[in-house]
């Protein structure tokens, strides 16, 4: 018997991807996807909408689905409301919502709720010690006035 493991492959920004990068990941799926018995292969591809023309045109076209009878499945990812953002915010720093709601508004006011943005910018706080955790209170602090 032969041990066949599933390939994993994760490819990011693909709104910038140039043809060559297609064309490899094309014949990736035609010698080794779906068409293929000996190979499993699970390919994650992930683009922005809007930027340099990225639409799910792109990733039928990059995949050539029709060719290589694979499934494909679009996810598509929105920005948080201000309420949903408080929540995470709120189980990041294990507090209740009413206590980081004034630092989930700020967070929200400068990012608009895109989730990249939210946990570069927590961290961001973070590492510049806007948002510390505090030994004395036992709980996560801020100063609003210097992260506004």
């Amino acid at each position: 018997s032969t041990f066949a493991a599933t390939v994993i492959l994760c490819l990011d920004d693909l709104q910038w991807a140039d043809s060559a990068s297609i064309a490899a990941v094309n014949q990736l799926l035609l010698t080794g996807g779906p068409a293929s018995q000996n190979t499993r292969l699970f390919l994650l591809g992930c683009y922005r909408d809007g930027e340099n023309g990225g639409s799910n045109s792109l990733w039928k076209s990059l995949c050539n689905i029709d060719h290589v009878n694979a499934k494909s499945t679009d996810i598509k990812l929105d920005c948080m409301d201000e309420k949903t953002l408080t929540t995470m915010v709120s189980e990041i720093l294990c507090l209740s919502p009413r206590l980081t709601q004034s630092l989930s508004s700020i967070i929200y006011h400068k990012t608009k709720g895109n989730p990249l943005f939210v946990t570069r910018l927590m961290i961001s706080l973070s590492k510049d010690g806007l948002l510390r955790p505090s030994l004395r209170r036992r709980r996560w602090e801020w100063d609003e006035e210097k992260i506004l």
